[in-house]
Formats: structure tokens, sequence, C-alpha cells
């Protein structure tokens, strides 16, 4: 048996945000924490919750602020702190609520610059976390015209909230025509970014790299080799400064950016689960 459950928490400055949980019946193992990419939405990872809900792993993701059920502005943010204090809330909610299960935090495409900006800028809260998963983070160059993250730069301090679709071409996300099908009929999807997002999510990324030989965290990087959405070359660069021992980085040939949806998705999950099993009672 599943017990699904849905409610809100307070994110900074008290903005009501939208979570879901999903537990096994009886004890698990541990928690999985995750963070969705832009646009997309905390019902996004079928496909994981299916293959580790039997595994006893509990299952806990929010929908960030302008994104899927939470308020805001599609693609908004007036500072990126706005997103990593979010996170670091909901941790502590489940950390409080099940202080004796270990925790693990997965981060997918712009969730994963989340969650690398929180691990490495709140590293104390951190060690409470058991270790880390970067699923095609967009840390480096990403598919979106130039001329649009140009225009994103110029606006940013004048007109912060101007919007405009980023353009990424939905038939990047994954080779499976059926997902597709499904992305495009989600009424929760949105395709846009903002002015002041474009320079806080750059200016987070350069923050990242020039503090990642800080990072303290096992990790885990799940990239597709042919990801045109969030480029592999960027979570390669920062793997490689990252110093501490306990770091693996997996790269599918082939594979597109939704790996969690994409065709080769029980090898990815697979993959997951594995080291998920290796990391929960260290």
């Amino acid at each position: 048996m599943i017990y699904h459950s849905e409610d809100t928490f307070k994110g900074l400055g008290e903005l009501a945000l939208y979570y879901q949980s999903w537990l096994p019946e009886g004890k698990f193992k541990a928690i999985l924490v995750i963070v969705h990419g832009l646009g997309a939405h905390s019902s996004r990872f079928g496909n994981i919750i299916e293959q580790l809900l039997p595994k006893e792993y509990a299952i806990y993701a929010f929908d960030m602020r302008g994104n899927g059920r939470s308020p805001g502005q599609r693609g908004y943010i007036n500072s990126w702190a706005e997103f990593r204090e979010d996170l670091r809330i909901f941790i502590e909610l489940i950390h409080n609520k099940y202080p004796d299960y270990p925790i693990f935090i997965m981060g997918h495409s712009l969730g994963g610059v989340v969650v690398l900006d929180y691990i490495l800028r709140h590293p104390q809260e951190a060690k409470t976390l058991k270790g880390a998963i970067a699923l095609a983070p967009a840390i480096g160059k990403v598919g979106v015209s130039k001329f649009r993250l140009l225009l994103g730069k110029l606006l940013s301090r004048i007109w912060p909230q101007f919007s405009l679709s980023t353009g990424i071409d939905l038939s990047t996300a994954s080779r499976d025509e059926k997902v597709l099908a499904a992305y495009t009929a989600d009424p929760l999807r949105h395709t846009l970014g903002t002015a002041r997002l474009a320079t806080e999510y750059f200016a987070t990324v350069d923050w990242i790299y020039a503090h990642a030989n800080e990072w303290q965290l096992p990790l885990l990087i799940l990239h597709g080799g042919a990801d045109k959405v969030t480029l592999p070359e960027g979570s390669d660069i920062f793997y490689q400064l990252v110093n501490y021992k306990d770091k693996q980085r997996l790269l599918y040939p082939g594979a597109y950016h939704e790996l969690q949806s994409d065709i080769n998705y029980r090898e990815v999950i697979t993959d997951l689960e594995n080291w998920l099993e290796e990391h929960h009672n260290l």
C-alpha cells in the first residue's frame, strides 16, 4: 500500500508552496527529496516513484514558486535566495518530521542548480543529508538562444519581470513520443523565463563553479550524452572541480534531457537505486 498526501508549506516570505509525498507501508530505508526544473512540477517523476517505493524509499517533492501548483509569476524570482531558502525550509520540515531517517536530495535541470547551491551555501545544514543527486543539472551551457539570454541580462534591472518563452524545443526532452505528447498536454507545464531569473541563474552558476572545491557530500551526477537543453559539458566541469572523494558521474550516450522519462529510464533509475542502496547506511 502506498500513502500519497498533498499539502502546502510556507516558503520564504510566507508564500504557500504546494508539496506532495509518497510513503511506502511500514518503515522505510530513507527519504528522497526531489526538486524539479524550470516549467515543470512535482508530479513529473512517476517512473522514479514507481521504482523506489517498493524498495522502501519515501519520496517528497514540492512545486517551486512560479511553477506548477505553487503561486508566483511563472518563471520569476526576485533573487536566487528565494529558491534556496524555500528548499532549506522544505528539508527542515521533513527532517523535523523524520529525524531518524537518512535524507537524500535530487535536483533535475534547474532544480539541480538549486540543490548544488543550497548544499554549498549551507554546509552545516547539508551535513544532515546523506547525499545529493544532480539529474541533468543546468550548470553551464543551456539550449536557450544567445539573443534571449542577452535580452534577459539587459532587462533584468529595468524590467525584471519581463517574460519570454525559453524557446527550448520540446522534442529535445525525450526520445519517447508518448512522453512528449503528455508534456504537451500538461496544463501545469510552462515554458517561460524572466529577465531577473536569467541574471540570477548565471550568477548562481558562476558562484557554484567558484566554490565547487568546498563540496563535502556524496555526489551522483546523471547526464544524457545527447542533452541539448542542459549540455553535459557543464556537469563535467563541476564534477572535475569537486575534490570530495565520494563522487560519481554517469553519462548515457544518446540520452536526452528528461532522463527519468527517456527510453532508457529503467537503466538510469536502476543506477540511482544502486547508488542509494550503497549510501543509505553509510
